[in-house]
């Protein structure tokens, strides 16, 4: 297979671990026979110095013309003024929105040998495996808005197809899983959730072998800690699971080892870790890379269509998870390279057979 793969390795740490993710990805195009090419685009801060917006047009049009794109993180301490003209945020949110890419994918599992490291007792831990759903281009977050000396609005607003495109798409991954599809709003109080829960009711018709239950955004931010392995695939707006996906991912020990997909129609997706671009490490190699090589396997699985290959490197991940080498958000202190090498390693089946990937490994914090 040959692929077009734009990278937007962005700001901080943004450009250690997307270059990991990378060095899997040739990895698995030289052990599989695929042929990826890459072409890396500013987004973000570094945009913003480069060329005054946080979202060049070479930027979208190469993102448009891509098979997938490949996002590291952005923003910071330098552009972090809320009252800026442009923010390197204005950027991912006009990426999203141009893409099409309405559907956010968060897959939270907890790894048995990191267990100690969730906040929750270990009881509580098993069998969590959750595929948040996250509706990404309509909502508070692309609402009007205004703002005067004492007043501020910001306008949340749906319409029956944004949320009808998102609910059936979580419908059909859960139907794939456990056939448990929890949707979380404010139906108590926003007209916008009253819209959202009738909608995901009339939709559930279609889809007679899934169960549906409804659950208000303030008591599921509760029952996420309480009983996690309750849930199969959760579905919900735009601000509320921006919000409970940051908490679920707390319960797996680590920001560094989740991977989110963005997916529209079609195949093209935007992958990336959902940690932020963490300016305290950046530059020090020590960045967990396990979200951005996990974004990987995503972008493997549901741009590509690679699912062997996906599943090898999602297998790879876990050997490396279970038997080290760890980052120090783990508890250990091995370096961004490192881990990716041990990863390279598992998937070309032994340390020898990775020799051949060793600069691919070394390159990850050059």
């Amino acid at each position: 297979m040959k692929a077009n793969i734009v990278t937007l390795s962005g700001d901080g740490v943004g450009p250690e671990v997307t270059k990991a993710a990378v060095a899997v990805l040739k990895a698995v195009a030289a052990h599989y026979g695929h042929e990826f090419t890459f072409a890396e685009h500013l987004l973000g801060g570094c945009a913003i110095d480069a060329t005054g917006e946080p979202l060049p047009a070479a930027t979208l049009t190469a993102a448009q013309a891509a098979d997938a794109v490949l996002l590291g993180a952005v923003g910071g301490p330098k552009w972090s003024d809320p009252n800026a003209r442009v923010r390197p945020e204005q950027g991912l949110l006009a990426l999203r929105k141009a893409l099409g890419v309405y559907a956010n994918l968060r897959p939270l599992k907890v790894h048995a040998p990191l267990a100690a490291l969730s906040p929750l007792k270990n009881e509580k831990l098993a069998g969590v495996d959750v595929l948040f759903v996250r509706e990404l281009t309509g909502g508070m977050y692309f609402g009007a808005r205004s703002r005067s000396a004492e007043v501020a609005t910001d306008e949340c607003k749906y319409t029956v197809g944004e949320i009808e495109r998102v609910v059936r798409r979580a419908f059909e991954l859960a139907r794939g899983r456990r056939k448990h599809l929890t949707s979380v709003d404010k139906a108590n109080v926003l007209d916008t959730s009253r819209l959202w829960r009738s909608t995901v009711n009339r939709i559930a018709a279609d889809y007679p072998d899934v169960k549906v239950e409804h659950q208000l955004v303030d008591s599921m931010a509760m029952l996420l800690l309480t009983r996690p392995s309750s849930y199969d695939v959760v579905v919900t707006e735009n601000l509320f699971g921006d919000i409970l996906t940051d908490e679920a991912a707390a319960i797996a020990g680590s920001l560094g080892l989740l991977p989110s997909a963005s997916l529209g129609e079609g195949r093209r997706g935007v992958y990336e870790p959902i940690h932020g671009s963490a300016p305290d490490i950046a530059g020090q190699c020590v960045a967990n890379p396990t979200g951005a090589i996990l974004s990987a396997v995503l972008l493997l699985r549901h741009s590509l269509g690679l699912e062997t290959e996906a599943a090898a490197v999602e297998a790879a991940v876990e050997r490396v998870l279970r038997d080290g080498p760890h980052t120090r958000d783990l508890g250990g202190s091995a370096s961004t390279a490192k881990v990716c090498d041990a990863v390279l390693a598992a998937v070309a089946g032994s340390a020898t057979a990775a020799d051949m990937y060793a600069d691919l490994a070394n390159s990850c914090c050059g």
